[in-house]
């Protein structure tokens, strides 16, 4: 028997969680303003695997013992923030480039192929430690272990499908024709604010981390 009460009440935090400006909104917005809708809905789609190993771990309580132990979950804060930071150096260095056709870089090419893009948008996930938090307090709370099997397979489904829904909806909303020439006219500004978000938010957590460890 599935419990509806906690899974609705899951759905409505998930989404306003999702429209949230973070890493994953900003990765979204970047990549598919500059490489276009393939790669953003692939983003999209490692971005919400991400979410489905969190939420699948958080049930299992392997995510708990992750939290509960503060040198396995300072190595993980230390490798998203580091994470976080290089993608931010790297949007920077894109915003700061002299080159105005970034799509014919080699490297940004290469950003482009599917299973690039998906290992970004899953490793920005994976590796955000607050995630890992988030969905610890949530499902805790909401979908607790006495929870029915039916009522926890619907609570990962539901934040699988609705994080895919959100962030392949908003590449796809990025990248219709003349939305693309102005997301393109726009993309050093648009690599600033992202680049300024990843560093900050890596740089913080790398800091944090180090200091907890001085």
């Amino acid at each position: 028997m599935i419990d509806i009460a906690p899974l609705l009440t899951l759905f409505t935090v998930h989404i306003v969680a999702l429209m949230s400006p973070g890493p994953d909104f900003a990765l979204v917005v970047q990549n598919a303003s500059r490489f276009g809708r393939n790669t953003g809905v692939m983003i999209a789609l490692g971005l919400s695997v991400g979410i489905l190993c969190h939420a699948t771990l958080s049930l299992l309580g392997v995510s708990l013992l992750i939290s509960q132990h503060p040198l396995l979950f300072s190595a993980i804060r230390f490798l998203g923030g580091s994470y976080l930071l290089w993608l931010g150096i790297n949007a920077l260095r894109g915003c700061l480039s002299q080159d105005e056709s970034p799509a014919l870089d080699e490297k940004n090419q290469l950003l482009q192929q599917r299973r690039q893009a998906f290992t970004k948008g899953f490793t920005t996930n994976i590796l955000n430690p607050k995630a890992l938090i988030f969905f610890v307090s949530l499902l805790s709370s909401l979908v607790p272990a006495g929870m029915t099997l039916g009522t926890k397979l619907g609570a990962i489904s539901i934040l699988w499908l609705t994080s895919f829904a959100w962030f392949g909806f908003l590449a796809w909303l990025l990248t219709g024709k003349r939305m693309q020439k102005i997301m393109l006219s726009l993309a050093p500004f648009i690599d600033g604010v992202c680049g300024t978000l990843f560093t900050l938010v890596g740089g913080g957590l790398v800091w944090q981390t180090a200091s907890s460890l001085l």
